[in-house]
């Protein structure tokens, strides 16, 4: 028996919308890394992107457990000397709440052209509104 090897027209791409509210910040990113590698398929290939869809709402109320909100860092660098900036988890969810999911799902990802492409099929909103309502998004339901 041959192994199967997917091709670009085996590929069935599904839209779904994920809610974060009070969702937790690193099992909600782990759980949309998966899905965007299209792992949870059976015609799952390490090579390609056969992921689906995701968007996500509400991203500004995802909750996170312990001292993170003040603990935790984010780092940047400007290029110049002496140039790197320093940001609160904290911070960066009043200032932008979409950037500290897409850190944590791209931190989850293969660091490769791979995980470029799987980017792009996230979409994720701060508020309850998106503009995919023509892409007819299903809800989905994660486990945890």
């Amino acid at each position: 028996m041959k192994t199967f090897s997917p091709t670009p027209k085996d590929i069935n791409r599904e839209w779904y919308v994920v809610d974060a509210e009070n969702k937790i910040l690193g099992r909600l990113a782990a759980q949309l890394a998966h899905r965007l590698r299209g792992k949870h398929k059976p015609e799952f290939a390490p090579h390609m992107d056969n992921g689906d869809f995701i968007v996500v709402v509400n991203c500004e109320k995802v909750a996170v457990s312990g001292k993170k909100l003040a603990q935790k860092k984010y780092y940047r660098h400007t290029g110049y000397p002496g140039g790197i900036k320093e940001t609160s988890l904290e911070k960066l969810l009043v200032r932008k709440p979409e950037e500290a999911l897409r850190h944590a799902v791209r931190g989850m990802l293969p660091k490769n052209r791979l995980s470029r492409a799987l980017m792009k099929k996230l979409k994720i909103y701060a508020g309850k509104d998106h503009p995919h309502t023509a892409q007819k998004p299903q809800p989905l339901v994660l486990p945890y």
